[in-house]
C-alpha cells in the first residue's frame, strides 16, 4: 500500500525553533539524564503512596465501607487501560507536553489546550495538598520527638500551618529548579523508606488484628465491587481511588530527558503502577482487618480522623517508638512527591509555551540545569497562593480539593485516551495488537473515566458531597472542580487573542501517522 504523507517533515522549522515531524519541537532539556529505574522511582515518588493512603483510606471507607479493597482495584483498571494510550502515544510522539501535545495532534488546538490545562490545574491542586499533609505530619513528628503536645498543636495554628506549608513549597521549588538528577539518590532513599515502612505497617497490623475489639476477619467479599450499595457511592469511591494512582504519568513527562525516550518511560510507568497497586491492596486489607470500618475510635469510618488515618493508627499498630517511622514516612512521601510533582506541571507549561499556547516566558530553559526554570518557579508561586487562599476560605479545603481533584484527573486522562484511539484510527485494522492496545484498551479506559466524570459532576452539586460545605447552596467540591475548569476556558479564549497562530493550527499541526501495514 502506498501512502503519501503531506505533513511537515524533519528539519522543517516554525518560528525559529528546531522542528521535527508535525511541528513537534525540541525544548533544550537535558537528554539521556534518567534511566529505567530512576524513571520508575520518579513515578512512585510522584504518586506518593504513603501520603495518598493516609488521606484517602478514611474517605473511601466512608463511601464504600468494606469494599474499599475492591474499589482500589477497580480504580487501577482504568489507569492500566489509559497507560496503554500513554505508551503508544509516547512511542509515536515522545514530547514532554504529553497529554497536551498528543490531544492537539488528535483533536486540534482547543481541546488540546483544555487537556493541558486539566493537567496543570490538577497538579497545582495536588501540590498544595502534598505540602499541607507534609506540614501536618511534620508537626506531629516534632511533637513525638520532643514529647510536647504544644509543638504538635502548632499544626492547628492557621498562621503557623500556612507559613510552614509555604516553606515546604519554596524548598521543593528550589530543588526542582536544579534538575531531575540533583537529588537522585535522595529520591531512592525516600521511596525505599516509604515502601519499607508500609511493609512493616502491614505485617504488624495483620499480627495484631485479633487483639483489638474492632478487628475483623478477612473476607473475599471485600474484593467484590458489585457489593457497593449504590452506583453513586461506587463512583465517589472510584474517584478517590483514581486520585491515589494519579502521578504515574510523570514518567512520560520526562520522555525527552530519558535514555530510550520512545520505550523507557512506558516501561517505567508500568513498573511503578505494579508496585503501587500491590502496596495499596496490602495496606487496605491490613488496616481494615485491624481497625474495622466503624465510625468511632480507630475505626476507618470515623469522620473525625478520616483525613489523616495513619496519625491515629501509628501508635496502636506500631507502638510509640516505631510509630514515629510512620509519621516520618508520610513526611518523606509528601516531601518527595512535592519535589517530583513539579516535573509534569513545569514540562507541560514548557511545551505549551514552546508551541505558543502560553506566554513565551514559560519556554525558558535554564542553561546550566537544563530545566524549565521559569515554569517551575511560577508553578511554585501558584501552588502557594492556591493553598493559602483555600485554607483561609475553608476549614475543609484538604478533603474538598481531593474530591475535586478526581474530576480533573478523569477529565484530562479521558481526553488523552480518546486521543490515542483517534490518532491511530487508521492503524486499528492492520493487526490484532494495534486494535487492542491502540483502540479497545484506551477506548474502554476513556469511557470508564468519562462515566466517573459525569456521575461525579452530578453528585458533587450536592453540598453533602465531600466535607459538606457549600457556597450559595452549591457543594464546595463542585465550585472548586468546575470553577477551575471554567477558569481554563476563560484563559484559553484570552490566549487565543494573544497567540492566534497556535489556535489556527499553524504551530503544532493536527494529523495522523502514516499508515504502515504490519506483517
Amino acid at each position: 500500500m502506498t501512502h503519501v504523507d503531506t505533513r511537515p517533515q524533519a528539519g522543517d522549522t516554525v518560528s525559529g525553533a528546531p522542528s521535527m515531524e508535525g511541528g513537534v519541537r525540541e525544548k533544550g532539556l537535558g537528554g539521556n539524564s534518567v534511566g529505567l529505574m530512576g524513571n520508575a522511582v520518579i513515578g512512585i515518588s510522584t504518586v506518593a503512596p504513603v501520603y495518598c493512603l493516609t488521606a484517602t483510606l478514611g474517605p473511601t471507607v466512608a463511601e464504600v465501607g468494606l469494599q474499599m479493597p475492591a474499589v482500589f482495584l477497580a480504580g487501577f483498571l482504568p489507569m492500566l487501560l489509559v497507560a496503554f494510550a500513554y505508551r503508544e502515544l509516547n512511542k509515536a510522539i515522545p514530547d514532554c507536553g504529553t497529554s497536551f501535545t498528543w490531544s492537539v495532534k488528535a483533536f486540534g488546538p482547543r481541546i488540546g489546550w483544555m487537556c493541558g490545562w486539566g493537567l496543570l490545574v490538577a497538579t497545582i491542586v495536588v501540590l498544595s495538598n502534598l505540602a499541607g499533609v507534609a506540614t501536618s505530619f511534620f508537626y506531629l513528628l516534632l511533637g513525638e520527638l520532643t514529647g510536647s503536645a504544644d509543638v504538635a498543636a502548632l499544626d492547628d495554628n492557621k498562621a503557623a500551618h500556612i507559613l510552614t506549608t509555604l516553606a515546604f513549597i519554596a524548598i521543593a521549588t528550589a530543588i526542582s529548579y536544579r534538575g531531575i538528577t540533583a537529588t537522585k539518590w535522595v529520591q531512592y532513599a525516600l521511596v525505599g523508606l516509604q515502601l519499607a515502612v508500609l511493609l512493616m505497617f502491614v505485617y504488624m497490623a495483620l499480627t495484631k488484628s485479633g487483639e483489638v475489639a474492632n478487628s475483623i476477619d478477612f473476607s473475599w467479599s471485600w474484593m467484590n465491587p458489585f457489593a457497593v450499595e449504590s452506583f453513586a457511592a461506587f463512583t465517589a469511591g472510584l474517584s478517590l481511588s483514581i486520585f491515589i494512582y494519579w502521578g504515574w504519568d510523570a514518567c512520560l513527562s520526562i520522555n525527552e530527558e530519558s535514555t530510550g525516550s520512545a520505550k523507557t518511560p512506558g516501561r517505567a510507568a508500568t513498573l511503578a503502577m505494579v508496585v503501587i497497586v500491590v502496596s495499596y491492596l496490602m495496606v487496605a486489607i491490613a488496616a481494615q482487618m485491624y481497625a474495622g470500618v466503624g465510625e468511632k475510635g480507630t475505626g476507618l469510618g470515623n469522620p473525625e480522623t478520616s483525613d489523616n488515618v495513619f496519625a491515629v493508627l501509628a501508635e496502636p499498630i506500631m507502638g510509640s517508638g516505631l510509630g514515629i517511622l510512620l509519621f516520618l514516612a508520610v513526611v518523606a512521601s509528601a516531601a518527595a512527591s512535592l519535589q517530583t510533582t513539579f516535573i509534569p506541571v513545569a514540562r507541560t507549561a514548557l511545551a505549551m509555551s514552546t508551541y505558543k499556547a502560553m506566554p513565551a516566558s514559560f519556554s525558558k530553559v535554564h542553561p546550566r540545569f537544563k530545566t524549565p526554570g521559569r515554569a517551575t518557579v511560577i508553578a511554585g508561586v501558584a501552588t502557594g497562593v492556591f493553598y493559602a487562599v483555600m485554607t483561609l476560605l475553608s476549614e475543609n479545603v484538604l478533603v474538598d480539593t481531593i474530591y475535586a481533584l478526581g474530576l480533573m484527573i478523569c477529565f484530562y486522562y479521558a481526553i488523552t485516551a480518546f486521543a490515542c484511539v483517534w490518532y491511530f484510527r487508521r492503524e486499528l485494522r492492520t493487526s490484532a495488537r494495534n486494535l487492542m492496545v491502540k483502540g479497545i484498551f484506551p477506548g474502554v479506559g476513556a469511557l470508564m473515566l468519562t462515566a466517573v466524570f459525569g456521575q461525579t459532576l452530578y453528585d458533587m452539586w450536592d453540598p453533602a458531597y465531600g466535607s459538606g460545605s457549600s457556597l450559595f447552596g452549591v457543594g464546595s467540591v463542585f465550585v472548586i472542580g468546575v470553577g477551575l475548569l471554567l477558569l481554563g476556558a476563560v484563559l484559553m479564549f484570552a490566549m487565543q487573542r494573544v497567540s492566534p497562530a497556535f489556535f489556527r493550527g499553524e504551530v503544532l499541526t493536527q494529523d495522523t501517522p502514516a499508515l504502515v501495514v504490519e506483517d
